[in-house]
């Protein structure tokens, strides 16, 4: 279908032509924004409410595979507690968290 269109415009002249690949430029723009910028930007409205929603006693886990439990939080940091041990005590980022378990979900 494509080669039809492009070779009707062949023979219409160069004016056409434009307006064909101007018409493509349109499609594949549509299609990256609906396959990669838009769920892109959900994923990124999720992460953020995530995050935003952290509250203290909450299980993490960490990007690399660590599970722990939020002990303080500033501004852009955390202080997670590891395992059994309490003196292991880390600070960390919050882009660092992975996924969020809320400490009250069972009551």
């Amino acid at each position: 279908m494509g080669i039809l269109a492009s070779e009707a415009a062949a023979a219409a002249g160069p004016g056409s032509m434009i307006g064909v690949i101007l018409m493509y430029v349109v499609i594949f723009g549509a299609f990256f924004y609906f396959v990669m910028y838009r769920p892109q930007k959900k994923e990124q409205k999720k992460m953020s409410a995530m995050l935003s929603s952290l509250e203290i006693g909450d299980s993490i886990l960490t990007n690399s595979g660590f599970y722990g439990v939020v002990i303080d939080i500033t501004d852009d940091t955390v202080i997670v507690e590891f395992g059994n041990n309490k003196n292991c005590r880390i600070p960390m980022q919050k882009s660092a968290i992975a996924q969020v378990e809320k400490a009250n979900a069972d009551e």
